[in-house]
This record gives structure tokens, sequence and C-alpha cells, in this order.
């Protein structure tokens, strides 16, 4: 069966190295950082559905269904994941995965849900991380409604919050990524980040 895919945005952190607020909507080069993942993501899937915490107001621009995380606490991105597999089987039963990319990534390759599919599909796993430089971005993964109870037990029973520490369970296939000339999983952590992928997209831009 063909895989039918949703995106989360994972915009559910505290932001404190960033001075607080939304990481997602801190200025680049005139825009939100979310309007650049959303650009990204872009014809790569069927839906997408925001992780934030909070007042869901402020993304109201966006149109974008927002999903508050299902565990109370900040518990990081498995618990967006988790709130994302249980959205979609309750909004969305037609989606068979989600793909998960982080609020704070403005350079999300334009290609990313094909490669994971097809890293899945080649190794024969249940789920798909991306990597580059080698090193492996685990928040940026593949991930199947069907196993929403079993990270929900994960998560809950167990306390489990490392995401390898779940992945690795059901196996997980690893999509490389370029690089060169910029990783495509820059986060913007910090304001001397924010500044970095202002002077990458400048760099982009020209001929």
């Amino acid at each position: 069966m063909p895989e039918r895919v949703m995106a989360v945005v994972l915009a559910g952190g505290l932001a404190r190295r960033m001075g607080g607020g939304d990481k997602c909507l801190k200025p680049l080069a005139g825009r939100p950082i979310l309007a650049h993942v959303l650009d990204r993501l872009d014809g790569q899937t069927e839906r997408v559905l925001l992780n934030a915490n909070g007042d869901l107001a402020r993304f109201a621009e966006w149109d974008l269904p927002v999903a508050a995380d299902v565990v109370a606490g900040f518990g990081g991105p498995l618990v967006g994941v988790l709130t994302a597999l249980e959205w979609a089987a309750t909004h969305a039963p037609e989606i068979t995965d989600v793909v998960s990319v982080p609020g704070d990534g403005p350079f999300v390759p334009r290609d990313l849900v094909r490669r994971l599919i097809e890293a899945r599909r080649t190794a024969g796993t249940m789920l798909a991380q991306a990597a580059s430089n080698g090193q492996s971005n685990p928040v940026v993964g593949l991930w199947p409604v069907a196993l929403a109870a079993d990270l929900r037990h994960a998560v809950v029973e167990e306390g489990i919050a490392k995401v390898d520490a779940w992945t690795s369970r059901h196996g997980v296939a690893t999509a490389e990524f370029d690089a060169d000339p910029l990783d495509p999983f820059f986060n913007a952590n910090t304001q001397e980040d924010l500044a970095k992928a202002e002077r990458l997209l400048e760099a982009q831009s020209k001929p």
C-alpha cells in the first residue's frame, strides 16, 4: 500500500537558548522561520500539522491545524511525534505515516519525504531517520501511525524520552543527505544561529 504522509512541524519546546518564545516565529530574512519550513515542505505531504503549546491563536495566519502535546510537561520530540500520530489516527485516518521536522530548521530538504520512504523500503524497517555530515538527525524521521499505541506506552508507562531509545526497538533506516554547501538540518537555536542562517540564505540566493 502506498504511503500517505502527513508532516508535523515540532514547535513545542521552550526555546531557552533563544531567550524564550517561539523559535519558529523568529524572523529570518524578513519572514518567520516557520514560513521557510513550510515552503520547504510544500508538495511533499498531504497534510501539515503544527505541534505547539500555549495560545494557539498566534499561528492563525497559517491556517493549519495545531495540536498541543498530548503528554504534559514539555517531554521533547517523542511527545511531539506521539501527538502527531494520535492526531492523525483521530482526524486523518487515511494517513499512514508522519514525517517530523523541527520548527527551527529552515533548510529542510525538498526531497525529504521521498528519500525517507526510499530508505525505509530498501532497509525493510518500520522507521526511517535523516542524517547529514555523518550525524544522524533522529528528530527528522518517518513514523508509522500504526505505532502510536506502542509509542504512548514507551513515553507514558516507561518514561522514555530519548528518540533513539525507542526507534532502536523497531529498526530504523537512515537517509543520508549532502551537507555541502549547507547542512539541510541546520537548527536556529540561538541568535548567533539566526545570523548564520541569514548569511546562508543570502549565499543561496546569489547567482
